[in-house]
């Protein structure tokens, strides 16, 4: 069956998280006179978000201890004082001040328009409900998508086949007419694939990826060879 609708996930697929994050952290560094080494912190804070956002997917810890816990873990690597008051209103004041930056990748405008001519689009995103509206409208893509469907709101998340069934239906689409675009091989490509929905890797980082049941782009305009 032709493809009518598409899924996207948004953070790392068309929203820059890492350069948004980054510029979050300048910024509430400078406001609390935090003399940490910004580069130092992120280089271990990254990995560590990562990990966190994994026991986060895998229903292993809660949304608070997620943001507690990668600024703590962070700041002890880096042997940086700072007291538990401080990492709570950096938690809080992070999560308002993310939105609020808005690059995107490199040809998002030009891939969203280019797809919205032929097709519905949509988006899955296992971020918080509360910021990933903030996030497209403050990056001006509210417009090109029908849906926006929150793991939050489905209460599981993404790899779980319940998001993608709950995408599907508040879409009015059906997994045969239907795509799913995102970065986490295991969350967005895996995800799609255990329902039987095709899929599309973006792969911005060029990692060596083996398995053969998915395309993998390197840039959003190669969306354009396959739909």
């Amino acid at each position: 069956m032709k493809i009518k609708h598409i899924f996207f996930d948004l953070d790392h697929t068309l929203w820059d998280f890492e350069k948004n994050s980054d510029l979050t952290f300048q910024m509430l560094f400078e406001k609390h006179s935090i003399s940490a080494n910004l580069s130092d912190f992120l280089i271990v804070y990254k990995p560590l978000n990562r990990e966190f956002w994994k026991l986060y997917r895998d229903e292993k810890i809660s949304k608070e201890d997620l943001r507690y816990q990668r600024l703590k873990q962070a700041f002890d690597a880096i042997y940086y004082p700072i007291s538990d008051e401080l990492i709570h209103i950096l938690a809080i004041e992070y999560i308002e001040y993310l939105p609020e930056f808005s690059h995107l990748f490199d040809h998002t405008f030009e891939i969203l328009s280019y797809l919205k001519e032929k097709y519905e689009l949509h988006i899955i995103t296992n971020g918080f409900e509360e910021i990933q509206v903030k996030k497209m409208e403050s990056s001006k893509i509210s417009h090109f998508f029908s849906r926006v469907i929150t793991s939050e709101s489905v209460q599981v998340k993404k790899p779980h086949p319940k998001v993608f069934y709950h995408a599907l239906e508040v879409a009015n689409a059906t997994i045969e007419n239907s795509i799913m675009i995102g970065d986490s091989v295991e969350a967005d490509i895996e995800g799609a694939l255990n329902i039987g929905m095709q899929a599309i890797h973006c792969n911005f980082e060029n990692e060596i990826i083996e398995s053969t049941k998915f395309r993998s782009i390197t840039s959003l305009l190669e969306i354009k060879r396959y739909l």
